[in-house]
């Protein structure tokens, strides 16, 4: 079965997008939450790439991931930046917990990773359920523009150590009825001229039409609905290409 989220991938991500590097959305992010006094939820948070700036800011905000290699790079970010974050292992569509946030936040088309139609409507359902009366859902997606299949694409990262890490990365499956791309990607470690490591991932993404997603959001019950376009809260999308933030109040 192939990985998900290993070590290997884990360990790009972090290299690639270490803490506070921003695409525009950890400024936006810190923007929207500016001055809550509850607590936030980020649920699949990665590395903490988002978390830990938001936390310096002095937000109150925990955090859960699936990938425990994913968790353990945050747990040390989190320590490497001097924060305490409630950090563990879970799942959008399954997690529960006692406490009601005041806000729940998912950036940069993470949510897109449950493929799964009805999972994906669930989970929205679950943050629903966790929101506190009036506590807000903020989420990132994109639309999907790529759809040739076979597509193959190379990157490469160079280790403090002398490493060097390659990625290869093949479009696989490209399915419109059920709204889903599927890749392959196959990371490998080389050292001195020699392949030391290698790990195979299988990364699917599903895409929402905007305004399929904000119909979904209705009849969950939230109001509100503010659709952004490239982090400038409450202009409209024009483009394909831009990222798109829901923002909905319970």
């Amino acid at each position: 079965m192939l990985g998900y989220y290993s070590s290997l991938s884990a360990e790009v991500y972090d290299m690639d997008k270490p803490v506070g590097h921003s695409f525009g959305d950890v400024e936006y992010y810190s923007e929207r939450l500016k001055g809550m006094s509850g607590k936030v939820l980020e649920p699949a948070t990665g590395t903490g790439r988002i978390l830990v700036p938001l936390v310096k800011q002095g937000l109150d905000v925990e955090g859960f991931d699936l990938s425990e290699e994913m968790l353990a790079i945050a747990r040390h970010n989190c320590e490497e930046h001097g924060v305490k974050v409630e950090l563990r292992a879970d799942n959008m569509v399954t997690f529960e917990r006692s406490s009601r946030y005041e806000a729940i936040i998912v950036p940069t088309g993470t949510f897109l990773l449950i493929s799964d139609r009805e999972a994906s409507v669930r989970a929205l359902e679950n943050f629903y359920t966790h929101l506190a009366d009036g506590g807000r859902l903020i989420l990132d997606v994109f639309l999907q523009t790529d759809f040739e299949k076979g597509r193959v694409s190379v990157r490469t990262w160079d280790c403090e150590n002398g490493d060097r890490i390659t990625h290869e990365n093949t479009m696989v499956e490209v399915d419109h009825v059920n709204q889903v791309t599927v890749s392959h990607g196959r990371y490998e470690r080389w050292r001195g001229g020699k392949l030391v490591e290698s790990e195979l991932e299988r990364f699917p993404l599903r895409w929402y039409g905007i305004e399929e997603l904000r119909m979904i959001l209705e009849q969950i019950g939230f109001r509100d609905v503010v659709v952004s376009a490239d982090y400038a809260y409450g202009r409209a999308p024009e483009r394909a290409d831009q990222t798109v933030t829901f923002e909905a109040v319970k």
